[in-house]
């Protein structure tokens, strides 16, 4: 076989897919057959840059569709139609696709549309509530029915993919998001936030960003944030903001004077791994912290009414605590008083893999690319 008889296009818009992409297309650079082309939408930018930084990444091409206030409309049109001209350009064997951003959903639209295979990455997750979290799992669902090879991260993505009646192959190969973050791990990063001191308080870590979560339930979250801060004197709070001012701004307004509230711009990857490793526990409503925290020994507590990550829950790596500020209170005082419980939480064993994921994903890439040949 000669070098390069195959392309592959690995189509990516926010900083969670770069995350997680990242090891795989690390891992296809040992495929000498495979010309791998990394598109990115621009859906994020900044954030993508840094992650394309840290992963010595370049992207061949960006349709930079990134403005302020995009509507998911907006966002999908325009990477529709650019990935169209790019997958015409290049005529790629695969395409492919990690979540359920609408990035992701777009890409695999595209491909579908010349009738070009897809591989996704972190398949088959599921709350079964159509609008919770919004609009991912209605993503995640279009996506999987468009899908050739499915690379699930849990045998319960496994099952229900296969519930939900989809074509294609279907994988169980972790979710490579521990594979991005154990190789960062080995670097030691380091966290350093102007004024606060690790040492003299137990930090939580939290972040909220999510759709669902704005309006009422943002202000609720806060309100559990601050009965926290009142309660526990030796508690701070770091808060990455997001970089939508939906989110940001009302968390300004309510915690930004707070002498124990830490709010910063969005961490990098290597500083946001070295936050989880000293942070005493995570607040959340994030899907990836749910997977990467609890490699480094953290508890999580999920700030939301339902989660695609259900093994989590099970393992005893996180608890689901919806978004009342009294709810938030008491798990937070829970784990903040009982050492038994946060060491349980601690030390349970996380469900989402070993940090081979990758690896597994492009052997099966592989296989399917040889049997395209073998068929011509």
């Amino acid at each position: 076989m000669t070098v390069s008889t195959f392309s592959l296009c690995v189509t990516l818009g926010t900083r969670p897919e770069a995350i997680k992409l990242a090891p795989v297309i690390q891992q296809l650079r040992n495929l000498p057959q495979v010309k791998t082309h990394l598109i990115l939408t621009g859906q994020h930018q900044e954030m993508v840059e840094q992650v394309m930084k840290l992963f010595e990444l370049e992207a061949e091409q960006n349709l930079n569709i990134m403005k302020p206030k995009q509507t998911l409309t907006e966002i999908t049109i325009n990477s529709l139609q650019g990935l169209e001209q790019i997958f015409t350009q290049i005529k790629p064997q695969l395409v492919l696709v990690q979540g359920d951003t609408t990035t992701a959903f777009a890409a695999s639209l595209a491909a579908f549309y010349q009738k070009i295979p897809v591989g996704h990455v972190e398949a088959g997750l599921r709350t079964n509530d159509l609008f919770n979290p919004y609009p991912e799992e209605a993503n995640r669902r279009l996506i999987s029915q468009l899908t050739q090879l499915h690379f699930a991260p849990t045998q319960l993505a496994v099952k229900y993919l296969h519930n939900s009646g989809v074509t294609g192959e279907i994988y169980h190969t972790g979710n490579t998001v521990i594979d991005a973050l154990l190789t960062v791990a080995k670097k030691q990063p380091e966290c350093n936030i102007p004024g606060l001191n690790w040492e003299k308080y137990r930090v939580l870590l939290t972040t909220v960003h999510r759709r669902e979560n704005w309006g009422k339930p943002l202000k609720d979250i806060v309100e559990g944030f601050r009965l926290i801060l009142e309660n526990f004197p030796d508690v701070a709070l770091l808060l990455p903001l997001h970089r939508n001012p939906v989110v940001r701004e009302p968390i300004q307004t309510l915690l930004g004077n707070h002498p124990r509230v830490f709010l910063t711009e969005p961490l990098d990857y290597g500083q946001l791994v070295a936050a989880i490793s000293k942070c005493y526990l995570l607040l959340t409503d994030s899907g990836g912290l749910q997977e990467e925290a609890p490699s480094l020994g953290k508890p999580v507590l999920v700030l939301r009414e339902t989660t695609e990550r259900p093994e989590a829950i099970e393992a005893g790596t996180a608890k689901l605590i919806g978004t009342t500020s009294q709810a938030i209170f008491g798990s937070a005082r829970e784990l903040l008083t009982n050492k038994n419980i946060y060491q349980n939480m601690a030390t349970a064993i996380n469900p989402f893999g070993d940090g081979t994921a990758a690896e597994k994903i492009v052997k099966i890439i592989d296989n399917f690319l040889l049997k395209i040949e073998n068929k011509k």
